[in-house]
């Protein structure tokens, strides 16, 4: 990614923050997967060389300043209406690089209208969807992905599916309408991970250059904070439950649904925190 330096103690150095991030200390808890995400898709943008062409779109929740630590032009959005934001940047602007960077109450609560249509039309641009199945800005209320069980501070008892219904899969559903064209689920907790995600970071911008249409990359992550863990715990659960209903993967790519070999199993009835 960097030219190589030889500093004064006669060691290499291999890797250094990107330039597209900002020099300003970050607000997430310790151990939240939002700065990897963060160090990650801005490492792509100055590899790529994009600065100057990209756009990114944040709109309310735990991601709400991350204007703060993205060093690209960035525009702020309405609660849910990240896409809708998206939108109109992008047909103004047609041959920017635009993304949205979203959480699962934004895109999967209040902004599933906008979410589903603009994927519908097919706008040429990229959705990042952080999923950590609980509302982690506002006090740890059930999110629209919270899974079964899940205890949060407005399911005290854990989710029950004759109240609160099913965890929201709405990734599954954008992979099935015309307008997407590359849709897939992946994570940042361990380094094969990241790598994963990278690629993918990489194949979606790529995708939007040549104008193939929507593209959305969900990144199952975890909540320490909301759900009451260590950093370790909480990855730790979230590879015990999160992924076994939320699997990694692409689900679409090239504007063709991935045939799956397995089905997942279903995720535990009853989570104790």
């Amino acid at each position: 990614m960097n030219n190589i330096e030889i500093p004064v103690d006669g060691m290499e150095i291999v890797w250094e923050k990107p330039e597209t991030l900002s020099e300003v200390r970050m607000h997430y808890c310790p151990g939240c997967g939002h700065g990897v995400v963060h160090k990650i898709l801005m490492e792509v943008v100055q590899e790529m060389k994009i600065q100057d062409k990209t756009i990114g779109v944040a709109p309310v929740g735990c991601s709400v300043l991350a204007y703060h630590y993205m060093n690209v032009d960035m525009q702020e959005a309405a609660h849910g209406r990240a896409t809708a934001v998206a939108t109109g940047i992008k047909r103004v602007l047609p041959d920017k690089l635009v993304f949205t960077y979203q959480g699962d109450g934004d895109l999967a609560a209040i902004g599933t209208a906008e979410t589903i249509h603009s994927c519908n039309r097919g706008e040429n641009f990229l959705i990042i969807f952080i999923n950590n199945g609980i509302y982690g800005m506002t006090g740890g209320q059930m999110a629209p992905t919270s899974l079964l069980g899940m205890v949060t501070s407005t399911t005290p008892e854990g989710r029950e599916v004759h109240t609160q219904g099913y965890p929201f899969k709405i990734t599954e559903v954008v992979a099935t309408l015309p307008g997407t064209h590359y849709v897939t689920r992946q994570a940042v907790h361990t380094p094969s991970a990241v790598r994963f995600f990278k690629k993918s970071i990489e194949k979606a911008f790529k995708y939007q250059m040549e104008k193939k249409g929507t593209c959305l990359i969900e990144i199952v992550s975890n909540c320490p904070s909301g759900w009451k863990m260590t950093p370790v715990q909480s990855n730790k659960w979230m590879e015990e439950n999160m992924f076994l209903y939320y699997p990694l993967g692409d689900l679409k790519d090239a504007g063709k649904l991935v045939e799956k070999k397995t089905t997942p199993p279903q995720p535990k009835k009853e989570v104790v925190q």
